[in-house]
């Protein structure tokens, strides 16, 4: 499970739920009472946003570790990135600012990992104990 990117969940949930009840990715599912006296809706393709940025910040933590399963979740990530990119270029329905969103998480999550990934890998070469 460890190697498993995170935000390749989001990519399904997203995928499957605008290919079989795209309704529910637009509708609004709760709203948010503000102190102003407003509300702030959220959409179900919000919702997929805020858990997509909470996973996010997981997955920066993760990229932290060195072993074996961080590399092989690197690797997945790239590979969930570009499955996201090609959805987004090609199918209509993930042509939303949502999913396009959700791809630059995807990247994010790529361009991290292997950043913290060599960072730590440099400072541990250069500092051995």
């Amino acid at each position: 499970m460890a190697g498993i990117p995170l935000l390749a969940f989001i990519v399904a949930a997203y995928t499957a739920l605008a290919l079989v009840a795209p309704g529910w990715l637009e509708a609004t599912q709760f709203s948010l009472p503000l102190l102003s006296r407003t509300s702030l809706p959220f959409q179900g393709g919000d919702l997929l946003l805020v858990i997509g940025l909470a996973l996010l910040c997981v997955e920066i933590y993760r990229a932290t570790n060195s072993s074996t399963a961080a590399i092989v979740n690197h690797v997945l990530s790239l590979v969930v990135f570009i499955i996201a990119l090609i959805e987004l270029i090609v199918m209509p329905r993930m042509a939303n600012m949502t999913f396009f969103l959700i791809v630059l998480m995807t990247l994010s999550d790529v361009i991290a990992g292997f950043t913290v990934t060599i960072s730590t890998a440099r400072r541990d070469f250069q500092h051995p104990s």
